[in-house]
């Protein structure tokens, strides 16, 4: 043993491990199997992965918003840029999850019942937190009272975007007012007056540099987003083909659909005018 070996503490009768301040015992027994297939194992910590990466993203975006709001921009491009980086991480997932073969799944899909990655009510979170608002998908949780209370709060809250549109209005833009006190629980559709202000700023970058870069860490996020759609769908597609989601929806084709949704509209569209 080196010198810098004998270093390492090794008494650990008074002092937390690594194990307990990450509460590892209760992380890594989470994982059960209802089939005993080899590969059901798989499946369970691809998901569970995913949803502590989409905690992190709720924490950061929530973050974000609050930070937009109080006109800390500097702090919220360092959490929207981790968004980002963190959302590469979860498009990396669906390459794992797509070494299941069909006949694998097969195997213990049944046991899934009416659970799905529908459910996931963190990714309703995220959607919510980026604007896209739907109301009607919270009947999925009436049998959690306070998770649904919490998704209530986030389907009135204002978005992302919302954020981003009152920082053009303090900036000086003359965006219609009707969108300052608009009802944040539907998505936002668009309106000319902001896709006015997002011309300007970026047909002047220098004098609009803090709304060019929260515009560019926007269009980040929902290209991120998309890729993981995408990636999913494909790899749903590989899976199961064309087969029902277990959780109802129609599976592929449901998940092409989503595609086509937009948070962002203006930023997107201002691409081709400009």
């Amino acid at each position: 043993m080196s010198d810098l070996d004998k270093e390492i503490h090794t008494d650990f009768s008074k002092d937390m491990t690594y194990g307990d301040y990450l509460q590892l015992e209760s992380l890594l027994t989470s994982q059960k199997r209802l089939s005993g297939h080899h590969d059901e194992m798989l499946f369970i910590i691809i998901h569970q992965v995913s949803e502590l990466w989409m905690k992190l993203i709720i924490h950061e975006l929530e973050a974000a918003i609050k930070a937009i709001e109080k006109g800390e921009m500097q702090a919220a491009f360092k959490m929207l840029a981790r968004v980002s980086k963190i959302q590469t991480q979860i498009i990396q997932a669906w390459d794992v999850l797509s070494t299941l073969t069909p006949a694998e799944y097969m195997e213990f899909r049944d046991k899934l019942g009416r659970a799905s990655g529908f459910q996931s009510y963190q990714y309703r979170l995220i959607e919510f937190a980026l604007g896209f608002k739907s109301r009607h998908i919270l009947k999925i949780y009436e049998k959690e009272p306070v998770l649904k209370m919490r998704l209530e709060e986030a389907l009135q809250a204002p978005s992302l975007y919302d954020v981003s549109i009152h920082a053009l209005a303090k900036a000086g833009f003359p965006i219609n007012p009707e969108l300052m006190k608009r009802d944040f629980s539907k998505t936002y559709g668009g309106d000319k007056t902001v896709a006015d202000a997002w011309m300007e700023v970026y047909k002047d970058t220098d004098k609009y540099w803090d709304l060019y870069q929260l515009a560019e860490k926007l269009v980040d996020i929902e290209d991120w987003l998309q890729q993981w759609r995408f990636r999913h769908m494909k790899t749903v597609e590989r899976i199961i083909g064309f087969k029902r989601g277990t959780g109802g929806s129609s599976g592929v084709h449901y998940l092409k659909r989503v595609l086509e949704h937009r948070f962002f509209p203006e930023l997107w569209d201002l691409r081709t005018s400009l």
